[in-house]
C-alpha cells in the first residue's frame, strides 16, 4: 500500500478497506433483542433460573433465583459507580439510570412553506438551501489581490503523532454508515502494520488533495434543543 501514486489509486484502496471492514462485521455483528426489560447485568443463567422456577413453581428455587439476581445487581452497579469516579466523568453520567426527561415537541423543517417529513424531503432542502451559491456569479480577479504567501510541504505524519491524536477522540461517539467507532480504530492501529498502511492513507488524501468518497458517507441527527419549537 505504500505505493499510492495517483487517485484512481487511492479510491481503491479506501474502497477495499471498506468492503474487508463490511465483511468483518457482517460475520462478527449479532442481533440483539432490546426490549424495555433488557438489563446490563443480565445473563443467560438467570434465564435457566428462573425457567426452573417457572417449571418447578417452588419457593426454594424463587427465593435461589431472587438472591442471584440482588447480590449481580449489586456488583453491577458498584462497579459502575467506580468506573465513573475513577474515570472523572461526574455524576451527570449516573444519570442515565433515572428517569429520563421526555423530549420537547418540536415543529417540523419547513422548506418553501412545505414541512419536510421524509428523508428525500429533508435533503432536497438541506441540499438547496447550502448549495444557493453554486450557479452565483464570481469576479476571480479579486484573487490578485490576495498576498502571495511562501508555499511549504506536507510532513508526513509520525506514528506516535498519529496515535496521539487519534487517543483524544471519543470511544462513546457514534460511527458511521460503516459501524467503525473510534474505539475500534484505536485497536487496529495497535498493529504496526495496520498504522503504517493508514498513515499512508491519510498521507496519499493530502499530498493527492482528494478526500475518497467512501469517507464522504455520513450520517446526520438533529438534537433537538431546550426553547426551540422550530429548527427551520
Amino acid at each position: 500500500m505504500s505505493n499510492i501514486a495517483n487517485i484512481e489509486k487511492l479510491e481503491h484502496i479506501v474502497n477495499q478497506l471498506g468492503a474487508i471492514i463490511d465483511q468483518v462485521w457482517t460475520k462478527n455483528a449479532k442481533n440483539l433483542r432490546i426490549s424495555k426489560h433488557s438489563k446490563q447485568w443480565w445473563m443467560d443463567k438467570y434465564s435457566r433460573s428462573l425457567n426452573n422456577y417457572r417449571i418447578s413453581r417452588s419457593l426454594d428455587n424463587w427465593k435461589n433465583f431472587k438472591k442471584v439476581v440482588k447480590n449481580t445487581k449489586r456488583s453491577f452497579f458498584h462497579t459502575k459507580i467506580q468506573e465513573v469516579a475513577s474515570k472523572s466523568h461526574g455524576p451527570w453520567k449516573l444519570m442515565n439510570w433515572i428517569s429520563r426527561c421526555k423530549l420537547p415537541a418540536i415543529k417540523a423543517i419547513k422548506y418553501n412553506g412545505c414541512p419536510c417529513l421524509s428523508p428525500e424531503s429533508l435533503w432536497e432542502a438541506l441540499h438547496n438551501i447550502f448549495n444557493t451559491t453554486l450557479s452565483h456569479q464570481v469576479d476571480s480577479n479579486i484573487l490578485s489581490e490576495i498576498e502571495r504567501k511562501s508555499t511549504f510541504c506536507w510532513s508526513s505524519f509520525f506514528k506516535e503523532e498519529f496515535k496521539q491524536a487519534i487517543s483524544k477522540c471519543n470511544d462513546s461517539s457514534l460511527p458511521g454508515p460503516d459501524k467503525l467507532t473510534w474505539h475500534h480504530l484505536k485497536s487496529i492501529i495497535k498493529q504496526d502494520n495496520c498504522l503504517v498502511n493508514i498513515i499512508n492513507i491519510t498521507d496519499s488524501c493530502i499530498n493527492l488533495e482528494h478526500w475518497p468518497n467512501y469517507f464522504k458517507c455520513l450520517s446526520t441527527v438533529i438534537i433537538s434543543k431546550p426553547n426551540k419549537t422550530t429548527y427551520d
